[in-house]
């Protein structure tokens, strides 16, 4: 889990997509992340807002770790070597 930790540390400020297991998808700013994955998003809007009408006048929330199905990432946030390189080092154990 440390390693998901370390990675979305540096996609602060950057904008993503939370899925959560009851199906919501909210996407907006990643303002911070802590070592149980729990996500606070800023600016955030309702992927689909005729499903969820009630979520329009949310702008910032938080998000529990524990009720994330998925974190969609911006393709120019991932960097594939940074996560070889983490898994590989993980996989040593350090």
């Amino acid at each position: 889990m440390q390693l998901f930790f370390s990675y979305f540390k540096d996609l602060v400020g950057r904008e993503v997509t939370v899925e959560l297991k009851n199906d919501l998808a909210i996407r907006g700013t990643l303002h911070s992340v802590d070592q149980y994955l729990n996500i606070k998003l800023e600016n955030t809007r309702v992927v689909d807002q005729d499903k969820y009408p009630h979520m329009l006048s949310v702008r910032n929330c938080f998000i529990r770790g524990s009720v994330v199905r998925y974190v969609q990432l911006p393709p120019e946030g991932v960097d594939i070597e940074l996560l070889h390189d983490a898994t590989r080092r993980e996989a040593r154990g350090g």
